[in-house]
C-alpha cells in the first residue's frame, strides 16, 4: 500500500487558519464609534472631531478640527478656547474658534487654518518663488498633552467643555513634512 503524502493545504488547515487570522484583525482593527452629543443630558454640551491628531505640520493643516455643541442659547454666539496653553512660560487660554448658535441651540465651530497655523504650530504663513502659501516654522509646537477647549456663551451664562488630546509627530508625520520641506512647501 502506498501512503500518500499530506500537505497542510490539503487537508484545509492553512485555509482555515488564514481566515481565523483574518478575522481577528478584523474584529482588532475595528474602532469605537466616535464620540457625540449625548440625548440626554439637556444642558450645554460639546465635542470635538477628531479627539486626538498628532503635531506634525501636515497632519495639523489637511486635518479638519471641528466643534459641535448643544444646549445653548438660541441666536447666541460661542466661542471655544484652549485652557491652560503654556505660552512663554505661563499658562493662558487660546482662542481657537467662534461660531453661532442655531434656532435648536446648537453649532459648529471650524478651526481655520489660520488659528491651526498660528496656535498650534506656532508657525507663520508666507510665500515661496512661485507665490504660493507656505508655513514658515519659527519656534516648537504647542507642547503634546491633553488639552481642555471650553465652548463660552457670549450672552449667557452657558459654558460646556471636552478634551482634546495632541500627540508628538509619529515617524510617518515626521516623512511628510520633511517632503514638504523638500517641495518648499514648509
Amino acid at each position: 500500500m502506498i501512503a500518500k503524502k499530506r500537505w497542510i493545504g490539503d487537508t484545509g488547515y492553512l485555509k482555515g487558519g488564514l481566515i481565523c487570522v483574518f478575522l481577528v484583525f478584523l474584529v482588532i482593527g475595528c474602532a469605537t464609534a466616535p464620540g457625540g452629543l449625548d440625548p440626554n443630558i439637556k444642558g450645554p454640551q460639546v465635542v470635538v472631531q477628531p479627539e486626538a491628531f498628532t503635531l506634525g505640520v501636515v497632519s495639523v493643516t489637511r486635518t479638519p478640527i471641528v466643534f459641535t455643541g448643544k444646549g445653548f442659547q438660541p441666536d447666541d454666539s460661542v466661542f471655544i478656547e484652549l485652557l491652560g496653553v503654556d505660552k512663554k512660560g505661563e499658562k493662558v487660554n487660546v482662542p481657537i474658534a467662534d461660531a453661532d448658535v442655531d434656532s435648536n441651540g446648537c453649532f459648529t465651530a471650524k478651526v481655520s487654518t489660520l488659528v491651526k497655523v498660528t496656535e498650534l504650530l506656532r508657525a507663520k504663513l508666507g510665500s515661496n518663488k512661485k507665490m504660493e502659501t507656505t508655513i514658515i516654522i519659527t519656534q516648537p509646537t504647542i507642547p503634546p498633552g491633553v488639552y481642555t477647549a471650553k465652548a463660552v456663551s457670549m450672552e449667557s451664562d452657558a459654558k460646556a467643555d471636552c478634551k482634546l488630546t495632541l500627540m508628538a509627530p509619529y515617524s510617518w508625520d515626521k516623512f511628510k513634512d520633511w517632503v514638504g520641506m523638500r517641495k518648499g512647501k514648509i
